[in-house]
């Protein structure tokens, strides 16, 4: 008896502790001006409100509190903007204060957190980083260089797509598409295909799919404080293996691109060959004199990032383009037209030949509009700020969500959600848009903006654009069922896939594939 009393006796002190301490820290928060925000559930706060897709419950929030609201994701405290004047105060006027990301607790497992680019810290290493990207590895040199290896992958898709067009048989679009920048993002980075007949390169695709998976899926354990040392959904586990596995091929790849390297470093009639970017990153490691000396994990982590980057996020802008144009015939019309009257049937259109198709060009922009390949962008507050009159704390997670920015109808008066590519065409159609895509004004924002932009926008454009290109070009594409129209319901995960593939038979334009 005297043990349970002894027990209940330490239990009410550590309830009325507790308790003690949230007075206390609730009389202090209340001191800073917060935006406004829901009723909060205890231990979860407002995680209840995310599901089933975040950005689309997140723009349902702001209809109701405002373009600026404040909400607690279990100990996580986080500001929402949807609004394009509100995303200018945090990306511009404060970028400084805004130029960190979070990094979670599965990125940190999955990547190489000390060498990371995406993740980096603002400071000397991220700024080497992006000004090398632009520079030389994403550059429009080292783009040109590498175009004919995403020609030669376009031909290989639409030759895929005449066979079956030829048997009369279904594709699954969304998967073609992931093999073609799988096979241009791999053969760009260090000349292997991910092809179905080479096991090591299925591999890397394999390990990119299954980054992909995990970075997507709401992880518990780096919201709710007591959970922060449990691997609740085993999403810590799996990154670990993803990280291993994909150490081991990067290991391996490297060996042979340094053997290859010496080898014809010491051939008497060597010449300059077209470089891949693991041969820049490797050449720039050997650099003594370089600003900052690139490590092996800086190789690895910075190769990671790409694939994970530039696979999905292009070939599933592609797939909701083809969706849309079914479900648009004239639109679709149009857009064969241009490409019959600029480029012709008797040759495959080209990157080259994308500034004298400003139709196509819209096309894909207001594809980018309605289906943003990052729906939510993310930031942290690394110092204290006053924004709008109400005051953000460091550490305070940022989400500016793209989604519902980009169908603003203060800012797209002309029926927001409806696909009408003239929006972007200037006047007399001369295709120079009032809005471009790269973040320079912030009423889209499908690439982010300002210094945390994405470097890779050229190269996601140039594969987005001509792949769309060829495939109206060579092919008529329809659905079978439901009227021939196609469902445009969003699935789950970080980078706006569809909820349901893309499964088409094409029905060749021309003959053949033209040379």
């Amino acid at each position: 008896m005297a043990d349970l009393q002894g027990y209940i006796i330490i239990s009410l002190v550590c309830l009325v502790s507790t308790i003690l301490v949230r007075a206390i820290f609730t009389k202090t928060r209340t001191k800073a001006r917060l935006p406004p925000s829901p009723l909060a559930l205890p231990i979860i706060g407002h995680l209840h409100l995310l599901t089933p897709i975040p950005h689309q419950a997140l723009h349902k929030l702001s209809n109701r509190y405002g373009p600026l609201f404040h909400l607690s994701l279990g100990s996580v405290p986080c500001v929402i903007v949807s609004s394009p004047e509100i995303a200018k105060e945090f990306l511009k006027t404060h970028e400084t204060s805004f130029s960190k990301r979070p990094l979670s607790s599965v990125v940190d497992r999955l990547s190489y957190p000390s060498s990371d680019f995406t993740f980096a810290e603002f400071g000397p290493y991220w700024k080497f980083m992006k000004k090398l990207c632009m520079s030389r590895l994403l550059g429009a040199q080292t783009l040109d260089q590498l175009r004919p290896i995403r020609r030669e992958e376009v031909k290989r898709l639409l030759g895929l797509l005449l066979k079956r067009a030829k048997a009369k048989e279904a594709v699954d679009v969304g998967k073609e598409l992931t093999k073609l920048t799988s096979n241009v993002i791999s053969r760009m980075i260090m000349r292997t295909r991910c092809s179905d007949d080479d096991d090591e390169a299925d591999e890397i695709r394999k390990v990119v799919s299954d980054s992909t998976d995990v970075l997507g899926k709401f992880n518990l354990s780096d919201f709710v404080w007591f959970c922060k040392r449990f691997d609740l959904q085993g999403l810590w586990r799996k990154s670990r293996e993803i990280h291993d596995k994909f150490d081991a091929m990067m290991e391996k790849i490297i060996r042979e691109h340094e053997e290859a390297r010496k080898e014809e470093k010491g051939r008497e009639d060597h010449e300059a060959v077209p470089q891949d970017l693991l041969d820049i990153l490797l050449e720039l490691s050997e650099d003594e004199s370089s600003e900052i000396r690139l490590t092996r994990e800086h190789i690895k982590a910075f190769v990671l990032d790409v694939f994970v980057a530039g696979t999905d996020t292009s070939s599933i802008s592609v797939e909701w383009a083809l969706a849309e144009l079914i479900n648009h015939p004239n639109i679709m019309n149009k857009a064969m037209e241009e490409i019959d009257s600029v480029v012709g049937k008797s040759r495959l259109v080209e990157e080259t030949d994308i500034p004298n198709l400003p139709y196509i060009q819209a096309i894909v922009k207001e594809t980018l509009r309605l289906h943003p390949p990052g729906p939510i962008l993310f930031r942290e507050a690394s110092e204290k700020c006053t924004i709008n009159g109400y005051d953000i704390a460091e550490k305070t997670r940022l989400f500016i969500n793209v989604w519902a920015i980009n169908r603003d109808p203060e800012h797209w008066p002309e029926n927001p959600l409806e696909f009408k590519p003239e929006r972007f065409l200037g006047e007399e159609g001369s295709g120079k848009s009032q809005l471009d895509v790269r973040g320079q004004n912030f009423h889209l924002l499908p690439f982010g903006s300002g210094r945390r932009g994405c470097p890779g926008t050229s190269l996601g454009l140039q594969v987005v654009q001509t792949s769309l290109a060829a495939m109206i070009q060579c092919f008529e594409w329809k659905v079978d069922g439901k009227d021939g129209v196609v469902d445009m319901e969003e699935g789950h995960g970080f980078t706006l896939p569809r909820a349901h593939p893309l499964v088409c038979v094409p029905r060749a334009r021309l003959g053949q594939i033209p040379a």
